[in-house]
């Protein structure tokens, strides 16, 4: 026998919806209860028969049934907060025979002690959510502004209003410089000051992640793309910045075929996953930056001419630190109060005698070297003031060797020695000099006299340099 609803007992289906929709009401296109179970009277402590033909606002705190009993749109899952709880609404729109006609309500959890129960289990659950979801926050915000960018000389000044016009932009931005000029605390000062600043800014240094990485790094991937893939899979940098801007630091050292991957992104600005078959649409704002030259590379085929122009929007050229030496006190000085922190001391300042000798050292390693210098100084300073015998080996020989230069070769008295055997030691001390600016790393000692890897390690070997 084939019954239908009709022939089900009012009783029946009263309880039927009392045990299935938990707490439920109906109300009609102007927000006026129709109907509300004895279980979320109950809850909000009233009757059936005071709640119904009330309007709901009348009744439901928080409520927004009268208004999706207006609109026709359907709300899932929404957060309610009711009695000094939140619960989690869901709203219908009530469409009879293709006529809007009301709204109905649903509430989960059955009775206060269910939502107490709930809440005791995911509570600690929303608080370490809470925790890491500030800690990325607080990890990927920008940790510098314009006014953290130090200098004084034109050239600095010049390319600093440049950066700080162009922060508003949503055009990709290109920072070239040699190593340690500032190119990543421009990056971060552009973001800060664009209408991106509420977003994550995402770092990425593309010369340390190995090539296999690289594209699970950026893009992400799918649950089981490869073995020792996480569970349920990761997102990648793009998305992670998505809204944002994202720093893809020394972009010169990416490899060709993620270079296509990357200039795809650029172009249908969304990315594909590893072992992924949807595509996922992302807007994030491109900051470049590269020690390299970019122009040189494409006409050697060794960086994509397309990309570089997709790069190269803006273009921003920082000076290195040899060609501001006015300003190299100043930095000096905001350095110092930054270290001051760092170990704890106060008033440190540099005496006359060492101001002079750092501007007139080069600084292959600009500010960064200037930074290093600096730390190694007060970890061998007894009182507040930074003198000659604190620096580094390299920059107190360099009075000497001035010294050498301005003596005349009789007073010298000095043999001459075969240029293979000179040539040999002055290579040997810009090889020490360098590893002494980047505190043993041989691959960033290597950069800064711009020679490959091997051939660094080569010459280390040949002057027994471990």
């Amino acid at each position: 026998m084939n019954l239908g609803i009709e022939h089900i007992p009012y009783s029946w289906l009263q309880e039927i919806i009392n045990l299935s929709a938990e707490r439920i009401v109906v109300v009609d296109r102007e927000g006026v209860i129709c109907y509300i179970n004895e279980k979320y009277c109950e809850f909000l402590g009233t009757t059936v028969e005071f709640a119904t033909g009330r309007h709901v606002t009348e009744i439901i705190d928080n409520t927004r049934m009268h208004i999706v009993a207006k609109t026709g749109q359907a709300e899932i899952a929404a957060l309610h907060p009711i009695n000094g709880s939140d619960m989690i609404a869901n709203r219908f729109p009530l469409i009879v025979e293709g006529e809007l006609v009301g709204a109905l309500g649903t509430v989960m959890f059955r009775t206060p002690e269910d939502w107490w129960d709930y809440k005791r289990k995911i509570q600690p659950l929303l608080e370490e959510l809470k925790y890491y979801k500030t800690k990325l926050e607080k990890d990927l915000k920008s940790k510098y502004s314009f006014q953290d960018l130090i200098g004084e000389s034109n050239s600095f000044q010049a390319v600093k209003m440049l950066a700080e016009r162009i922060s508003g932009s949503q055009s990709a931005v290109l920072l070239l410089g040699e190593s340690g000029t500032g190119k990543e605390l421009f990056a971060h000062a552009i973001h800060s000051n664009s209408a991106r600043a509420s977003f994550p800014f995402v770092p990425i240094n593309c010369a340390s992640i190995p090539e296999h990485l690289l594209e699970s790094e950026l893009f992400g991937y799918e649950d089981g793309a490869f073995t020792g893939a996480k569970k349920g899979g990761k997102k990648g940098q793009f998305q992670i910045a998505n809204y944002g801007t994202i720093f893809l630091d020394e972009v010169g050292d990416m490899p060709l075929p993620m270079q296509s991957k990357l200039l795809r992104v650029l172009q249908e600005k969304e990315i594909q996953r590893v072992g992924g078959q949807t595509s996922i649409p992302v807007d994030v704002r491109i900051i470049a930056a590269t020690h390299r030259n970019l122009e040189k590379m494409v006409e050697e085929g060794k960086f994509r001419q397309d990309l570089y122009y997709r790069l190269n929007v803006i273009k921003i050229e920082i000076p290195p630190l040899r060609k501001r030496k006015n300003d190299i006190a100043l930095i000096a000085s905001n350095l110092l109060k930054k270290l001051e922190k760092k170990f704890h001391r106060q008033h440190l300042h540099l005496s006359r005698e060492v101001i002079a000798r750092l501007e007139s050292h080069d600084w292959p390693g600009n500010i960064r070297e200037l930074e290093n210098v600096l730390e190694r100084a007060i970890n061998v300073l007894d009182d507040s003031v930074v003198e000659l015998h604190h620096l580094p080996l390299y920059l107190k020989d360099q009075e000497l060797l001035v010294e050498n230069q301005l003596t005349s070769p009789q007073e010298k008295e000095l043999p001459l020695r075969p240029l293979k055997d000179t040539m040999a030691d002055v290579e040997k001390q810009a090889i020490q000099q360098a590893l002494e600016v980047t505190n043993g790393n041989k691959l960033e000692a290597a950069k800064l006299l711009q020679i490959g890897k091997t051939s660094f390690y080569e010459k280390c070997k040949i002057h027994h340099i471990s």
